[in-house]
């Protein structure tokens, strides 16, 4: 039997090399092995469903973070948007869970020894953070609706002592009036009808922008439609809008936290703080697709 080396077989199937050898780790490819730190590709051997396998959608990222989901590929965009996002977007809110720690509840579905106390629903979220990202690859290309968006919601707060509050209505629209940052919000009888005019002008909109979605994102936190959890869903909102215009996605990181609050805090008055903020984290996006070798516009 002839063998090729990984970029020849990358090469044959238009797949990056690191794709390639993810592939040989995991098992993927038939009858490759390792001599030394070479990968083997037996020269007949078949991507599985490469040649009769639809494309899931137009847009690149969303094809390789299905991919790798559908998977369960370790190492990979998936694996790292995964984690990147969920203990940036839970950090935002309060979780104190460390960023290997939350890794380490990605990969190994437990905890791991520690000797500090933990909230157990810093836990709980986190790994319904991960359930919730998975619901957005899959459901990407789907029009965004106030049931999705419950259901982001459902899916976020479930198993949290939030979720034991009648009050609370967890997967529904708040019952009691609250604030953000200070400053008031939609009373509970408006939320409604103030999300349906939302995602009514956002869905005249035919070709979105990244400026498009952050101004559906300010409009979405200023109603705050649930009792708690508003700010991690938006962000999810984020990484699914983007998905679906192919547009790259952005990741609110620590380092950007204070200039993303100010951006909300101001954008009735300057917009670009906002939209400059979240340019900033788009271009921390895009490096980590030119590392994983992900083409993107």
């Amino acid at each position: 039997m002839n063998y090729i080396s990984v970029s020849e077989y990358a090469k044959k199937y238009g797949i990056p090399d690191r794709t390639i050898r993810s592939y040989c780790a995991n098992g993927i490819i038939k009858g490759a092995f390792l001599t030394g730190k070479t990968w083997n590709i037996p020269e007949d051997a078949l991507l599985a469903g490469k040649e009769t396998k639809k494309k899931f959608s137009n847009n690149t990222l969303l094809n390789k973070l299905k991919e790798e989901k559908d998977m369960k590929l370790k190492g990979g965009i998936y694996h790292r948007t995964q984690i990147d996002l969920t203990y940036n977007s839970n950090r935002i809110e309060g979780s104190k869970l460390s960023l290997d720690q939350t890794r380490y509840i990605f990969e190994t579905n437990t905890i791991g020894a520690t000797n500090k106390s933990i909230n157990v629903d810093d836990i709980i979220e986190t790994t319904n953070h991960f359930r919730c990202i998975d619901l957005i690859i899959d459901q990407a290309k789907f029009k965004l609706t106030q049931s999705f968006i419950k259901e982001l919601h459902l899916l976020l707060k479930s198993g949290t002592s939030d979720s034991g509050k009648d009050w609370f209505n967890v997967g529904e629209y708040k019952k009691l009036p609250n604030e953000v940052g200070g400053n008031e919000t939609c009373l509970p009888k408006d939320v409604a009808s103030k999300m349906k005019e939302l995602l009514s002008n956002y869905h005249k909109i035919e070709q979105k922008t990244i400026e498009d979605i952050i101004a559906f994102h300010y409009q979405f936190e200023i109603i705050h439609p649930f009792q708690d959890g508003n700010g991690r869903v938006g962000r999810l909102i984020i990484l699914k809008e983007c998905l679906n215009n192919n547009v790259v996605p952005f990741i609110i990181d620590e380092d950007l936290k204070l200039f993303y609050y100010r951006g909300l805090q101001e954008w009735p008055k300057i917009r670009e703080y906002l939209i400059d903020t979240c340019l900033t984290a788009q271009d921390n996006y895009k490096a980590i697709l030119k590392y994983f070798e992900i083409g993107f516009k």
